[in-house]
């Protein structure tokens, strides 16, 4: 593989880490105390946790994190 190929890969799969670890905290939120998952099933809790909206913040908040560790990565 060429290094931008690399480059390329891993920038998605580590934005993609970031947006599964958002998303998983969002649907473990919807089973806790106050979360209305326990009443509303699965279902709904993950109809709840998958929103264009929740996706839009997930992606915005992998790109940054993607940034920030690239910048501190290569400044070490």
């Amino acid at each position: 593989m060429s290094p931008r190929r690399n480059a390329v890969w891993r920038a998605f799969l580590e934005t993609g880490f970031i947006i599964f670890l958002f998303d998983s905290d969002l649907l473990m939120g919807e089973y806790e105390r106050s979360g209305m998952g326990r009443k509303m099933g699965i279902d709904w809790a993950l109809a709840e946790v998958f929103t264009a909206g929740n996706f839009a913040i997930a992606v915005v908040a992998a790109l940054a994190g993607y940034v920030v560790v690239e910048f501190l990565g290569n400044r070490l």
